[in-house]
Formats: structure tokens, sequence, C-alpha cells
């Protein structure tokens, strides 16, 4: 949940610390105060674009603090928080809470901080997202929307998997489609492709190189060109250190290395001296050594050609080397790695009759399965559509619209002419297989019984508007726990005993999840767990926000009420109106 805010210089606040708790919080005061700018800030935290008009006059930047607290959430939520603290490296304060900040610079762009950590604003966001759901004006028009319609469905709905599922044939039905196509419109010009990739893969699979041989060719050609200096060199070396063949009558007659080490340890050995019997060690881990390097010296010498006539025979496979790597790549490896992806390319280049047929089989077959999962989903969504109609017409039954008749519709969205994902039902209905299923879901409302029901944008005014998305959210929330959501002016265009149901449902919601909603019912405000006041009593006019507890709430309460905080009658209907707000809520719990 939100435990604290911090707001500088945004808007009309010039320096404010909202405290939340858990249950339900209210924001209030005069109109033009800056009780708006606490939910901007929490949009602002939200990753929402910057708006550099919003930094209050005279200030280089504002700046937006909140701290969280995730120890009441849910194991999955709380396992994707942990997830995204990690992935930003941000870190827990030391009473377990998370700090996130986000500042918006006059003249520069916005920074924005997660745990201690500089992150882009995007996973600021997503961390947000999963403790903040923010409801403010602009929210119950984007309801309108079609795709935030299905969305909310979808949300009471058991659809997850479905989805997923349905995706993933939609990715491969889409990939083949569009293979099978390419293939049929360029004919012509991928089998000039195919010739000219098997003309170079018969090319290379004629010289048949091994891996990396070109760098084997030039070691070898370098020894052979060197032969008789090398052969030189090495039995030089081994006679040195182990003595000549016998056709070597020189080095017979010399005295080799090893020969003058094993005199040396010999005579060692015979000392009555355990120094000198260390050293004779020594020369014995020597001669070893010098043994060694003396086969390995005369293996090399067996290795050497008898003469360089093999010269040639490298010289000439090092040419035909050089004439693939002229056309293909750097080096051989590079050749034979050009030759694997060119055998892939040539695969998915077969536009024979066998292949497309084959093709377009598996075109059917995913078209088959995808049909059946769409099908799977578009029934998961109806079924949740009659049951979350049902519960939200029963809700704003509650709220005061006891006439009111809330419908949900799930039916197959059209495609259109030329549309690149058309998929044809069994009933022969060709419908657009979109990235959500092939569903068109529409909000359907009438606020009285015997009128037509027509789709939500057409029928619902801005205060029937409020109290469905308010009726949507109580209902959503019925399942989830945990979280914090914002309301900027849900009551906005109520009033009177609508006013009195929707402070009740939010206080029903704030059983379950933190609620922080700002208002200017009265009605609403008297529901309240915790009641804070924004006011510009500050220097220069600055907004500031303080809690009200005892006779400062039941002044605010009267002020909203008539203007009259300051009158005796203001205040004992404010009283009144608080006992009751307090009385319904004991009698309801």
């Amino acid at each position: 949940m939100l435990a604290e805010i911090r707001i500088e210089s945004l808007g009309a606040i010039s320096v404010a610390v909202a405290e939340f708790g858990r249950g339900l919080t209210v924001l209030t005061g005069e109109t033009g105060t800056g009780k708006t700018m606490v939910v901007t800030g929490l949009h602002l935290l939200g990753g929402a674009r910057a708006d550099a008009n919003r930094v209050r006059s005279g200030a280089e930047r504002a700046v937006v603090e909140g701290r969280f607290t995730t120890t009441d959430l849910e194991e999955s939520v709380a396992a994707r928080v942990d997830d995204i603290l990690s992935s930003s490296g941000a870190e827990r304060d030391e009473d377990g809470s998370v700090i996130a900040l986000r500042s918006v610079s006059r003249d520069g762009p916005s920074r924005a901080y997660l745990g201690g950590r500089s992150v882009p604003a995007k996973s600021l966001s997503s961390f947000t997202t999963e403790l903040l759901t923010l409801h403010g004006q602009n929210d119950q028009l984007r309801l309108m929307r079609p795709e935030e319609q299905r969305a909310a469905l979808d949300r009471s709905a058991t659809i997850e998997s479905r989805l997923e599922r349905y995706r993933k044939l939609r990715d491969a039905w889409l990939s083949a489609r569009r293979d099978l196509a390419d293939r049929h419109s360029r004919a012509r010009e991928l089998a000039q492709e195919a010739d000219r990739l098997k003309f170079a893969l018969q090319e290379i699979d004629a010289v048949d190189p091994a891996p990396s041989e070109d760098d084997a060719l030039v070691a070898d050609i370098n020894r052979l060109s060197e032969l008789d200096a090398l052969r030189e060199a090495a039995s030089a070396a081994r006679a040195a250190l182990a003595g000549g063949t016998d056709d070597d009558v020189d080095a017979l007659e010399a005295i080799s290395a090893a020969d003058s080490l094993g005199r040396a340890r010999t005579a060692l050995e015979a000392a009555d001296d355990s120094v000198l019997r260390g050293l004779a060690d020594q020369l014995g881990e020597a001669l070893t050594v010098v043994g060694d390097a003396a086969r390995e010296l005369s293996d090399y010498l067996n290795e050497l050609p008898a003469d360089a006539s093999a010269l040639d025979t490298k010289l000439a496979r090092q040419a035909e080397l050089r004439t693939l790597t002229r056309k293909y790549a750097a080096d051989i490896d590079g050749v034979l790695a050009w030759a694997r992806e060119s055998r892939d390319r040539l695969a998915h280049l077969d536009i024979s009759e066998e292949a497309l047929d084959g093709l377009h089989r598996r075109v059917e077959e995913l078209a088959a399965q995808l049909v059946e999962a769409a099908a799977d989903v578009s029934k998961t969504r109806s079924q949740a559509a009659k049951r979350l109609a049902k519960a939200v017409t029963a809700e704003l039954s509650g709220l005061a619209m006891a006439d009111a008749e809330f419908t949900i519709s799930v039916t197959p969205m059209p495609a259109s002419d030329g549309d690149p994902a058309a998929l044809t039902l069994p009933s022969g209905t060709l419908v657009h297989a979109g990235g959500d299923g092939v569903d068109q879901v529409e909000f359907g409302f009438a606020a009285h019984r015997g009128t037509t029901v027509l789709p939500l944008s057409k029928s619902a005014s801005g205060g029937e508007l409020s109290r469905v998305m308010l009726a949507l959210e109580v209902v959503l929330a019925a399942s989830t726990a945990g979280s914090t959501m914002v309301f900027d002016e849900v009551d906005a265009g109520v009033g009177g005993r609508a006013a009195v149901q929707i402070g009740r449902r939010l206080a029903r919601l704030a059983r379950t999840h933190q609620v922080i909603v700002v208002t200017h019912l009265p009605q609403v405000a008297a529901y309240a767990d915790v009641h804070l006041m924004v006011d510009s009593s500050g220097r220069g006019g600055a907004s500031g926000v303080r809690r009200l507890d005892g006779d400062d709430r039941v002044a605010e309460l009267a002020r909203m009420l008539a203007g009259l905080g300051e009158s005796d009658s203001g205040r004992a209907h404010a009283r009144e109106l608080l006992e009751a707000a307090q009385c319904d809520r004991i009698a309801t719990s």
C-alpha cells in the first residue's frame, strides 16, 4: 500500500506531505487548492508523461516521492514486485518499504528513481502498476473505448492461460500464412535464389573444406618452405640433449646433456651429504625433462616430410580454399557457417508443388487449432460477461440506480477487406483474429427500466458513468486484495442519496483495499477512516496537506455541505452526517 507521499513544487503545492493508512482516505479542499495534484503526483510515479508546465512558478523542478509497503500483497503480485526490484537493482529501506521518486525539471528531462537507483520511467511504471490502480476523471472516458471494456471483462474471467495458447497459435498461423503467400508471390525470384544457393553449395561441397583448414595449411606451408633448416635445428638439439644416431659419428663422440647430467647425479648420490643428495634429486628431475624434450624432438623429425615435394600439393589445396574465401567469407570457418545458413534458407525456398501443398496443409491445421482456441476464449468471455453484468447491475441498484440495467455483449469481430488476419469460423463467418481474440466487447446501459439498452458511450451521463465505473471496480476488486485504489472525483455529477451510496461502497471496498478518494461531496468524506484536507494557507498562497480530526473535520464537512464551516447549524448538520456515516459503517461491517 501507499504509506506516504511527499510533493514539492507541483502545481499549487509548494511542499506537502501526506501519510496514508489502511482503509478509506479522502482528500478535500476548496477548488483550486491543488487536490488533484496528489493524484497527478501518483500518475507521475506511475510513469505518466512529465509536463514541465506543472512545475510551480519560481521553482526549478517538481519532485514527487512515494513510500510503498508490500507486506499485504498477494503472493503472485509480491513475486512480480520482487522481480522488478531485483532487475532494477533497487533496494528496500530498513523497514522493508520501497521509495519511488520522480522529478520533473522545468528545462530538462524528467528523472525516475526506484529504491535509491536511477531507472527508466517505464521501470517505475512497472513497479507502481502492481501496487496502484488510478482512476482520474479521464479514466471514465477511457471506459467507453472497446479495448478498455474488453480489458475490464478479462479482469473478471479466468482467461490468461487460454489467451496465451490462442496467441501462440495465432503467431504460428500468421507466420505460416506469410510464408505461403511469399512463396506464391515470389515464385520466380525464389527459384532464382534457390539456383544460386544450390550452385554455391555444390562448389563448397566439391572442395569439402575442414574447419580451420586454411590456418593449418599456412602452418604446413611455412614448415615445408623451411624443411632443411628445421631438420638441421631439430637434429642438433636432439643430439645435444641425448646424443646422435649410429650414423652421426661427430654426435656420438660429443658428450650429450643427458650423459653429463647422469654423471653429475651419480657423483652426488655417492656422497654422504643430505644437501648433495637433494641436488642429485633435482638433477634427476632435470634428466626427466631432458628425456621428454629429446623424445618430442625425435617425433618431430619423424613427422617431417623426407623432401619438399608435398609443398606443391599444399599450395594447390590452399588455392582451392582461397577460391571459397574470396566468394563466401573471410575464412574457412566463415564459409562453413555460410553454407549451414544457406542450407537452412534453401529449405525454406522450396517452391515445388509438394512443398506448397505441405505448407498449405500446415496453414489449415493451424487455422483449425486457432479457431478452437478462439472459441474457448469467446466462451470464457461470454460466461464471464453474464456474471459481471449481473453483478454490476446489482451494484448499481445499491448506488441509487435501482432501475438501471448494465449489459455486456461479446460478439465476433468482422474482418475487413484485405484483412491479413482474417479467420474463417465453422459457420463460415469471416472474423478478425486480433491479438486478444476474435471478440468485440461492448458495454450496454439503460438508466431506467423499459428504456432501450444502448452502448455505454451513448447512454450514460457523467454522473451515471461515474457510478458505472465505481460499480465495476467494486465487483472486480472482490477477487483481489492488498492493492491501492485511487479515485479522482469519481462522484462527479452525483449528489443526494446517490452520494451516500457511493460513500458506503467506497467504505466497503476499503475493507480489502487501501482506497484514496479526491472528493467534493461531504456524504463521501463522512465515511473516511482518514480525512486529509488540501488548503492554501501556506506562504504565498502555497497549498499543503493536513489531517483533520475532531472539530476540524466537522468544520470541513460543514464547509462542504453549504460553505457554513463557522455556523452552528452547519456544524450540527456536519456532525449528524459524520455520526450517521460511522454508524452505517459499523452496522454494515
